[in-house]
């Protein structure tokens, strides 16, 4: 019988480590842009129907054909919407972290590319953006197997961190079977890193988050307008940067281009960026950089 991840309703019991981040920051604020553009489910890549997640088309999936506006409506991310995210962080010196779906990254590696020279670090988000609840454990292996070859072709190391979105029950089994990596994202539990044995040997969890994200312009009464997402980020960032002060915090910030990187929304991130900003001791980094300073300064303590 193959063992299934532990839950864990506790987690530091109300006294959490002091993160002790760099510089004395109260929050380690991580971006991730979320690279799935030509990764999602279509007929012209194998799947038996057409998208209905995660845009301002609000349809039913078209089985055995496609949705030319669904495809048409991520194809605006992939041309036009990275590139306004991009700017949005170089124009401030910012980096931040991709979540990389392999197979929309071979299909538009320009941007992604210019993103890496920029600095951002690549977190794999799956070769594909699907439910992998759906695929068997070898195939769900094999797809994480190409995602690690496809970060080490383009940065020349293999990536330290993994986010499905869509986990099976053998996500984090196989991601720590896979020996390179030292976190992963699949969790939505906390507001820091913790460790977790539950495969074997000692592992990484950095949470996500599904509500500092802009996946809620793309769903049923969510975000409306840029000042909506601006007014509820800056809230959670306000409450973390408070706790802070005695106990330092980690925010994630989820965002997708086909969403945040229309013309109407693009000025709600370089709000959010200039608000942080103007406060001290904060720390803006990637996703790796946070694992990597866990694993050193709060390593797994058996």
């Amino acid at each position: 019988m193959i063992k299934e991840p532990e839950r864990d309703l506790v987690g530091y019991a109300g006294k959490p480590p002091h993160a002790d981040w760099p510089g004395g920051a109260r929050v380690a604020v991580n971006f991730c842009v979320n690279y799935e553009e030509g990764g999602e489910r279509c007929i012209l890549n194998g799947d038996d129907r057409s998208e209905d997640r995660v845009s301002d088309l609000v349809v039913e999936s078209r089985v055995g054909a496609r949705d030319l506006n669904m495809e048409s409506n991520y194809e605006y991310g992939a041309r036009v919407g990275y590139w306004r995210l991009l700017e949005a962080f170089a124009d401030r010196g910012l980096q931040a972290t991709v979540n990389l779906v392999g197979l929309a990254g071979e299909r538009n590696e320009l941007a992604l590319r210019a993103m890496v020279e920029a600095g951002f670090d690549l977190q794999p988000h799956g070769w594909r953006w699907i439910d992998y609840h759906t695929l068997t454990a070898e195939e769900e292996s094999e797809h994480i197997a190409r995602s690690i070859r496809q970060v080490e072709e383009l940065t020349g190391d293999k990536p330290l961190g993994y986010y499905a979105g869509l986990p099976s029950i053998n996500t984090r089994r196989l991601v720590v079977e896979a020996g390179c990596f030292l976190y992963d994202s699949d969790a939505y539990n906390d507001d820091l890193p913790y460790w977790t044995t539950d495969f074997g040997r000692p592992h990484l969890v950095l949470p996500y988050s599904l509500d500092t994200n802009d996946s809620r312009f793309g769903r049923k009464e969510g975000f409306q307008v840029g000042d909506e997402f601006f007014t509820y980020i800056r809230d959670t960032f306000d409450c973390l940067y408070r706790e802070g002060e005695r106990s330092p915090k980690m925010m994630t910030i989820g965002l997708h281009a086909r969403l945040l990187g229309r013309p109407g929304r693009i000025g709600a991130l370089r709000r959010i960026l200039d608000y942080m900003l103007s406060h001290e001791r904060v720390w803006i980094c990637r996703r790796g950089d946070i694992a990597r300073h866990w694993a050193e300064r709060h390593p797994w303590q058996g």
